[in-house]
């Protein structure tokens, strides 16, 4: 099973847009991360979101060079501050390769409590628009495939 952690592309401030959305340069970063995923031909069960304006944007941008089998939707439990063992569960019983665009530090928590048992280890930095692939190969033993940052792409 597959799972990709997305952190949502840079949003404007609250002061200047109270919805958050996402600025040039992030519409920019991501969809040159969404360029450069496109050959890889991603195929995933679900796509979640947290349903705020700028994972809401990071997410149609990605969906348009990716395969989702089943559906996009918004996903109860992404916020920020949320408690990451209950997505934990849920990606778990699912069993399946899902794509989960959302925000820090939840996304960093999420990681961390799959590689390492602990949510506030922070084994890995994520940065906006960036993509982490973590693959379970067995039960519950999560490792980090891979992480594309936007940064790192010309």
């Amino acid at each position: 099973m597959n799972l990709y952690l997305v952190q949502h592309a840079k949003a404007a401030l609250k002061e200047t847009d109270p919805e958050r959305s996402l600025t040039q340069e992030g519409l920019n970063d991501i969809n040159k991360i969404a360029a450069f995923i496109e050959p890889l031909e991603i195929s995933i069960e679900n796509l979640w979101h947290s349903g705020k304006k700028r994972a809401q944007q990071t997410t149609e941008i990605l969906a348009g060079v990716i395969s989702v089998k089943n559906e996009i939707s918004v996903q109860d439990g992404l916020a920020p501050n949320d408690d990451v063992n209950v997505i934990r569960e849920k990606i778990i019983s699912a069993g399946q390769d899902l794509m989960i665009v959302g925000h820090l530090p939840f996304l960093s928590k999420l990681a961390s409590l799959l590689l390492t048992g602990s949510e506030s280890s922070e084994t890995v930095a994520f940065k906006q628009g960036c993509i982490v692939c973590l693959k379970c190969e067995n039960e519950n033993q999560w490792q980090l495939e891979w992480m594309i940052t936007p940064d790192i792409i010309l």
